[in-house]
């Protein structure tokens, strides 16, 4: 009987495997750039070093500004009006990402809005998640159960800076000092 060779999957091997088969036309924009209402998130992603990682991919996903979770189907296909909530970026060589959005709305009263941020990159074996919150609504923040759940020295980490422009900077340390805070999700 001869022994069978079993062929290694991506999650079982350091990566990255998507930068050829993933990308796709406005991948990041989630509407066309200078329709009102519109911003730029942007941010650079660091290793623990401090240094810039210059092969992740990430994903957002959000409510759109009224905080509705929009449930369009089509969000591969970018006519540049429709909001899906849904988009994918590569970073640059020099580990920046830049995202053409809406500041999502809160999804109930009170609540802290915010985007989900999910990183794949290499030496990862398998991805993270997080959050991106707006830093304005500061009574939301404080009210927030993940944000409370959280040291107050760490709370920092998810919080976006507004920039002079209208748009949002947040820089992703995947650890180190200063480290984002990454969820756990047990069924992902």
């Amino acid at each position: 009987m001869s022994e069978q060779k079993l062929t290694v999957t991506p999650a079982q091997t350091i990566g990255p495997f998507y930068g050829y088969a993933l990308p796709y036309e406005k991948d990041n924009q989630l509407l066309a750039p200078g329709l009102p209402g519109t911003i730029r998130l942007h941010g650079t992603v660091l290793d623990g070093a401090g240094e810039t990682i210059p092969d992740a991919l990430l994903e957002i996903w959000q409510a759109d500004a009224l905080g509705t979770i929009v449930q369009q189907t089509g969000s591969l296909v970018r006519d540049g009006y429709t909001f899906t909530g849904w988009g994918r970026t590569a970073v640059d060589n020099a580990g920046n990402y830049t995202f053409t959005t809406v500041n999502p709305g809160p999804v109930k009263p009170g609540s802290a809005p915010f985007i989900s941020l999910v990183v794949f990159a290499r030496g990862l074996l398998n991805k993270l998640h997080t959050r991106i919150y707006l830093p304005e609504d500061t009574e939301a923040l404080a009210n927030d159960s993940l944000l409370a759940s959280l040291p107050a020295d760490r709370r920092s980490t998810l919080i976006a800076t507004r920039e002079a422009d209208g748009g949002l900077r947040f820089d992703i340390r995947l650890q180190g000092e200063n480290e984002t805070v990454f969820l756990a999700y047990p069924e992902a």
